[in-house]
């Protein structure tokens, strides 16, 4: 191959990923970063599916996003049993390539629905923010050995940008929900204050008490005066 022919290849690559990192970099949620991921995975990669699984704080494994139906199937199976190979790849932190999935030992269940799918090769690819897990990149080939070390090296490097496109999201969502929860309080607080006379620290003792007493976090009482301009049935004392 001439090398007039290997830097337009080479410089289309860079192009798609330099627009791909800027579709990231705009993604307002988690929730679209991961459409993006996926979206671009496929076409990219030549892959028949594609998918990503998240991680909360907690641990709990959810479905981001898929391209189709096959990994969804897929992931509900393994969240459901809580074991299979995409939950080892986050709870473990290990790339999996699994190149047939016919004759994968490790998980029997998930290798029978995965060839009843239609499926011939599998990678897993871990997505970490520093040391937490987020979740894990998957892409999904109809052929057995069908990722070629080039593949394996791009899906690398997509994770790596999916790695940081969803933390920085998650942590935008984070700081809008404590923005927001802080909104609510002031408003809950400021019709105690109104109706009862009270200055701020009283206000806010109020809200804390109750939820204490009640066994409700602070959010649901001030969801609830809110709502109702009282909390709980009587008139806060």
């Amino acid at each position: 191959m001439t090398q007039s022919m290997v830097r337009p290849r080479a410089d289309a690559h860079a192009q798609a990923f330099a627009d791909f990192a800027v579709r990231l970099h705009d993604s307002s949620s988690a929730t679209e970063t991961v459409e993006a991921v996926v979206q671009f995975a496929v076409p990219a990669i030549g892959c028949s599916h594609a998918g990503v699984a998240l991680q909360d704080a907690d641990g709990v494994i959810t479905i981001g996003t898929v391209s189709s139906e096959v990994p969804g199937a897929l992931y509900a199976a393994q969240i459901e049993h809580g074991d299979g190979p995409v939950i080892a790849a986050i709870q473990q932190n290990v790339v999996l390539h699994i190149p047939s999935a016919a004759a994968e030992t490790r998980w029997p269940a998930w290798s029978r629905r995965a060839v009843a799918l239609g499926l011939g090769s599998v990678v897993h690819i871990p997505l970490r923010a520093g040391t937490s897990p987020l979740g894990a990149l998957s892409l999904y080939k109809q052929a057995g050995n069908a990722f070629s070390d080039d593949d394996l090296a791009i899906a690398h490097v997509l994770a790596r940008h999916a790695a940081v496109a969803v933390a920085t999201a998650q942590r935008r969502e984070d700081m809008s929900d404590r923005v927001d929860a802080r909104k609510l309080v002031g408003q809950a607080m400021g019709i105690l204050m109104e109706r009862h006379d009270l200055d701020s620290d009283q206000a806010f003792a109020v809200l804390r008490r109750y939820a204490e007493e009640q066994g409700l976090k602070l959010q649901n009482v001030v969801e609830q005066l809110i709502a109702t301009r009282r909390v709980g049935h009587q008139p806060p004392g």
